[in-house]
């Protein structure tokens, strides 16, 4: 059961990630465009593929997020281990696809989270305190 909680647990972190990238990435088209301060701009927003796919990544990562809580894992626990493991997602894709430049304190602060996240994540299965 862990293996399933666990598992779950990462696809929802995916896709919170994976909706900030899509979020970004429509707000770039928008840029490109008219923007979003008229009518027109807004509904192209609204209907712009990223922008919904965006939001409906947000709606699955809420979806698992939910249903890992209700199988045991700790909220003070999961929460942390789950905001900043999208951060690292996020640090990482923002350089790969926006070409966004990471300097060293951005990759020490990496490795901070990485060290954190996995000592936050040595007692997210203890339900009982």
């Amino acid at each position: 059961m862990q293996v399933q909680i666990i598992l779950v647990f990462c696809i929802a972190v995916f896709f919170n990630a994976l909706a900030n990238i899509l979020i970004k990435s429509s707000s770039l088209q928008d840029a490109q465009s008219q923007g979003t301060s008229s009518p027109v701009g807004i509904i192209w927003t609204i209907l712009n593929p990223y922008f919904i796919a965006g939001l409906a990544s947000f709606g699955l990562a809420l979806l698992g997020y939910r249903f890992v809580l209700g199988k045991g894992l700790k909220l003070s626990l999961a929460y942390p281990v789950f905001t900043s493991s999208g951060f690292i997602i996020v640090l990482m894709a923002s350089a790969f696809f926006f070409k966004e430049r990471l300097n060293w304190t951005q990759w020490m602060g990496i490795g901070f989270i990485l060290i954190g996240v996995w000592l936050t994540a040595l007692q997210m299965f203890d339900v009982e305190s």
